[in-house]
């Protein structure tokens, strides 16, 4: 089968997209909508995307109504964010996460998760999770007819939680099957790990 995406609607491309481009890991990001009143919500339109300056990338679309998400709005006030990868265990809070509320209203009850003091972030981080990005805003692009927000966030430090790091003296090696990542697929499919290989890259 060969698909003109010209003769699409956006959401079919969308549809097609999320069902093609498969695994994505899932940016469960935390950001501060008030003084200690915290939104947190899950994208997988999400990419690392350099090294130096180390830098992540995630696409926010809109509200319904059109309006700006919590999490744009949240980023561009504050300049801070916490970027999880959340295990297969949050699958459920993950979902909740995903709900549209009213700005100031907060995800964290809904999802059932708890905060822990992130050391050396000013935002705090979920409990449990694996891995948390501590990030500051580096820049906003709005792209696109509708349009989607892409924020890029500047990584300036990293939880890592010790169950999920191997033994090796001269770098961080993390256990990916530890880690049990929760993975998107299209419609309201998620994938896990079951086994990792390896293949020599050339010289």
């Amino acid at each position: 089968m060969n698909i003109d995406l010209s003769t699409l609607a956006p959401t079919q491309i969308y549809h097609l997209m999320t069902q093609t481009i498969i695994p994505r890991p899932i940016a469960w990001v935390l950001t501060e909508s008030g003084d200690e009143n915290y939104n947190l919500a899950p994208f997988s339109y999400f990419t690392p995307v350099s090294s130096n300056p180390p830098l992540m990338m995630f696409s926010v679309g809109k509200k319904p109504s059109g309006e700006v998400k919590d999490t744009t709005r949240n980023a561009l006030e504050t300049g801070r964010m916490v970027v999880h990868i959340a295990s297969v265990d949050f699958a459920d809070a993950v979902t909740q996460s995903a709900a549209t509320l009213e700005h100031g209203e907060s995800e964290i009850d809904l999802a059932g998760v708890e905060l822990v003091e992130f050391e050396g972030c000013e935002l705090p981080r979920i409990t449990g999770c694996p891995i948390a990005f501590g990030c500051k805003l580096f820049e906003v692009k709005e792209i696109g007819e509708t349009p989607q927000s892409l924020i890029f966030a500047e990584i300036e430090n990293i939880y890592i939680d010790p169950q999920v790091i191997g033994e090796r003296e001269d770098r961080v090696v993390v256990d990916a099957l530890q880690v049990n990542p929760l993975s998107r697929l299209g419609g309201s499919q998620y994938a896990v790990l079951e086994k990792t290989f390896s293949v020599a890259r050339p010289k």
